[in-house]
């Protein structure tokens, strides 16, 4: 399982953040178009946004994260050049330590950071507001317990315009109390002791606008409203909207009172005075709806006065409508993810749902973005739910670390590479997929002067999987061709010539490199026979590059003619591959790309490539060069180049 350290809660905090924002924007922008509306619609708005932030953490959590691919193809003309070398031995490797390395522990004290500085403050003050809740709970509740049972003969007859048809109580509470509602399932209603002394009509009032509380469920809207600010407490919107909720809610019992006959400017006059004479501790009002607060009262006279104002109560369908569109804007919202800051989230997501993919789908993105730690935490989180969904001894746990091998050697970390590339094959066995861990376990025992071992892996790798023996014996090739073994070295290369496919990759990289082992030996014309094969291959491999820049031809200028070329400002020089180094291998690479309007390089295509990696690492490095763009009549505009990566062994 996957810790809740302070790094993911940091990361949920921030999601959820910017994502609440969001909502609220879409409640405020609701609210304004009905503005025309009742206040009971606009309430009913508030009450949703309210309902959405609660869910919001949830749906973030369980939500599977969304992507967006994208995909973007471009091509060639003018040509820029870049040279990579690297020692003729072997080349150095930046490791940490293996998984199982022991490290001496260090003591430190603990210093939060930013991100749980920030989450220390967000809980207590949630546990705050949560803890002035519960105590106005425990204080209404006492009162309630208390007060005094009235008896008020006519009830039923005030609740039946309303469409109430629940049972509601009315108790007593110290003179001079603000009258007010409280209680889910069985509602009471508060009203002080010298109401005695109110006359019929005010006492009339008081009780239809408390019972319209009751009949609109406020009590319960006015908890989720209120257990929503314990979470949002530091996000100013959400005071906002809370003071938006309050006067809707009101208005919208006003309306219901007026509704049921009574005159607006005696409503407004009994209202007022109960305003000014009562008050109810401001802790009770956290879990009790009050009838009246004076900082609202002036624009609530306004709106009962107003004879124009719609007062319609929504039907039920709208309710749906609303909860449904809520619903359609909060889910996808809560699902999307982003890289880094949410990746403590997807992980939690992906533990979940058991969903191993989803992890490895985003280290391409990772990666891309050259974010190496964050793809090696992804992969090892997949590969904790690889281990649950199928063993330890499975291939499918065998390929998650395989995975991880293939990420700590691309990021050039050789022992803890060589890891896991041996706990995989421990894992695999002699199954096909145990085959090209071996081939790299076999390529790291080269880089380290042990020919005997590496023979040994490079068999291994082809009796367990023959798809791959032509790049096993070609490696086995260079063990004797370096042990000056040369009659078993060329039988070797023979021999891996004669199995693999005469127009793939792997064996153009053979052909290239028996090509170099016969001029080694004097055999020129054999040498020259071999190149010319070898080109022959990757000029095919070229030519399928060519049709795909042929289709965006149109799209993409070339230099000369009134377009300037584009020039490098920001030069990354490739990095040699392992196995390049090991084989001593060189070449040059040739791709093609289109130069944008922003001097990134995009649309990369190899028209001549070369082996063992060689290919995509230069590609990697182009991703990271900046251009000042190409321009046409004073306007940037794509133009179209060559970039020649030589590759030299010093």
């Amino acid at each position: 399982m996957l810790d809740w350290n302070e790094s993911a809660w940091a990361s949920l905090f921030v999601g959820v953040a910017l994502k609440s924002t969001a909502v609220l924007g879409a409640a405020w922008l609701a609210a304004f178009l009905l503005r025309r509306q009742s206040a009971a619609a606009r309430h009913l708005v508030w009450t949703t946004a309210f309902a959405a932030l609660l869910a919001l953490p949830f749906f973030s959590l369980s939500l599977p994260a969304l992507s967006v691919p994208v995909a973007r193809t471009f091509l060639p003309g003018v040509v820029f050049q870049a040279t990579s070398t690297a020692s003729a031995d072997v080349l150095a490797s930046r490791t940490r330590p293996p998984v199982n390395a022991t490290v001496p522990p260090k003591s430190a004290p603990w210093r939060p950071d930013w991100g749980s500085s920030l989450m220390l403050l967000w809980a207590l003050g949630g546990a705050v507001s949560f803890a002035h809740m519960l105590a106005a709970c425990v204080v209404v509740g006492r009162m309630r317990r208390t007060a005094k049972l009235l008896n008020i003969p006519d009830l039923g007859v005030l609740a039946r315009p309303l469409g109430l048809d629940r049972e509601v109580s009315v108790l007593e509470t110290p003179p001079g109390s603000m009258p007010m509602t409280f209680g889910l399932l069985r509602p009471a209603v508060f009203i002080p002791a010298d109401a005695a002394e109110w006359s019929e009509e005010r006492r009339r009032l008081v009780l239809l606008h408390e019972l319209a509380h009751v009949r609109r469920r406020d009590t319960a809207t006015h908890l989720l409203a209120r257990i929503a600010m314990t979470l949002y407490w530091w996000n100013p919107l959400a005071w906002a909207a809370w003071r938006e909720f309050l006067k809707e809610r009101e208005r919208a019992a006003d309306d219901l009172v007026l509704a049921c006959g009574t005159r607006a400017s005696e409503y407004a006059s009994h209202l007022l005075e109960i305003a000014r004479s009562m008050q109810s501790p401001r802790m009770i009002g956290r879990v009790a709806v009050a009838m009246a607060r004076p900082l609202q009262l002036e624009g609530r006279l306004l709106a009962i006065l107003d004879a124009n104002r719609n007062r319609n109560i929504p039907r039920r369908a709208f309710a749906v409508a609303g909860a449904l569109l809520a619903a359609c804007i909060v889910a996808p919202l809560a699902a999307l993810q982003a890289l880094p800051a949410n990746v403590d989230a997807m992980i939690r997501a992906a533990v979940s749902q058991r969903n191993y993919q989803m992890l490895e789908d985003a280290v391409a993105v990772s990666e891309a973005a050259r974010e190496y730690e964050i793809a090696r935490k992804l992969l090892e989180s997949s590969l904790a739910i690889r281990a649950e969904v199928f063993g330890t001894q499975s291939v499918g746990y065998g390929m998650g670390l395989l995975k991880l091998g293939d990420l700590e050697r691309k990021h050039r970390n050789a022992q803890e590479a060589e890891s896991r590339y041996t706990e995989a094959v421990s894992v695999l066995g002699n199954r096909p997929e145990a085959g090209r861990p071996l081939i790299a376990l076999g390529i790291a025992a080269l880089r380290r002067k042990e020919p005997d071992r590496a023979i040994e892996y490079f068999q291994r790798a082809q009796i367990a999987n023959p798809a791959i023996a032509g790049p096993a014996l070609r490696w086995m090739a260079m063990v004797r061709e370096q042990e000056n073994n040369i009659s078993e070295a060329e039988s070797l290369y023979q021999r891996a010539l004669a199995i693999e496919d005469s127009d793939s990759a792997e064996r153009a990289t053979t052909v290239e490199l028996y090509a170099r082992f016969l001029r080694r030996q004097g055999r020129e014309n054999e040498a020259a026979s071999m190149q010319e094969q070898a080109a022959a291959l990757r000029k095919a491999a070229g030519s399928q590059a060519t049709l795909s820049r042929q289709r965006a031809a149109a799209a993409v200028y070339r230099a000369g003619g009134g377009v300037t070329p584009p020039s490098v400002i920001y030069k990354v020089e490739p990095e040699y591959t392992e196995e390049a180094s090991v084989a001593r291998y060189e070449g040059t690479v040739v791709v093609s790309v289109e130069i944008g309007k922003d001097g990134i390089a995009r649309g990369m295509q190899v028209i001549r490539g070369l082996g063992l990696g060689l290919n995509e690492k230069a590609m990697e490095a182009i991703t990271q060069w900046r251009f000042k763009p190409g321009v046409k009549d004073g306007q940037p505009v794509n133009v179209a180049a060559i970039i020649e990566v030589n590759y030299r062994l010093l």
